[in-house]
């Protein structure tokens, strides 16, 4: 993990949460230093690199979620919500293993003084961080068959030893839903994305069981 941000308020929106970090004022502000536009593989439009979410958050000039409208048999955006959720897994890699390893995660944390809940939070990050960077003991926190993976052959998901340890766990929970409207670039943006998911420079063949 390279940048975390703990201690909002659990009752703020997603979009609450995300606009008060500092993440994302510097990428408002254009001050994180990103590559410049370019056109993607074979195409024309320029395009910026993104961030990948989930339904709860906004789609954005740089951040990429899936289309909220119903996907029917044969649609190019069930494509890209394959194609996305493909990315967004090795987030949910990340975020699931931390949550077996440390058990504190597997419930609500219930601290009375805050700024406790937060040294905690960090203090996991860190260690999640060390132990997949040593060679001697990734292999033991994070041993083959731990994270998701995917069938080469067929592309059909192998799931992870981390789903089952956290199955019935109820401390990391999912953000509130609150319907938005993305700009016009951005939703041009998402649609050159799922153009370019379905030409022979970027489809992979399991994908096309979705159309």
């Amino acid at each position: 993990m390279i940048y975390v941000n703990v201690g909002c308020q659990g009752c703020i929106s997603d979009g609450g949460v995300f606009r008060n970090t500092e993440f994302y004022r510097k990428l408002e502000n254009n001050d994180l230093y990103l590559p410049q536009d370019e056109a993607l593989p074979g195409r024309t439009i320029p395009v910026p690199y993104t961030l990948v979410a989930d339904e709860a958050f906004p789609l954005t000039r740089h951040m990429m979620k899936p289309y909220a409208t119903y996907l029917n048999k044969g649609s190019p955006k069930r494509v890209f919500k394959y194609r996305l959720s493909r990315a967004r897994r090795i987030v949910e890699n990340a975020f699931g293993l931390l949550a077996a390893v440390f058990r504190i995660f597997r419930k609500p944390i219930k601290i009375k003084v805050e700024i406790t809940v937060v040294d905690i939070v960090l203090t996991c990050v860190y260690l999640h961080n060390f132990l997949r960077l040593q060679p001697d003991s990734s292999r033991y926190y994070s041993p083959q068959g731990c994270f998701d993976n995917e069938d080469a052959s067929t592309g059909e998901i192998i799931r992870g030893s981390w789903r089952e340890v956290t199955s019935s766990d109820s401390g990391i929970r999912p953000f509130r839903l609150l319907p938005r409207n993305a700009s016009r670039t951005a939703i041009k943006i998402r649609d050159e994305f799922m153009n370019y998911f379905l030409t022979a420079e970027s489809s992979i063949p399991y994908q096309n069981k979705y159309l």
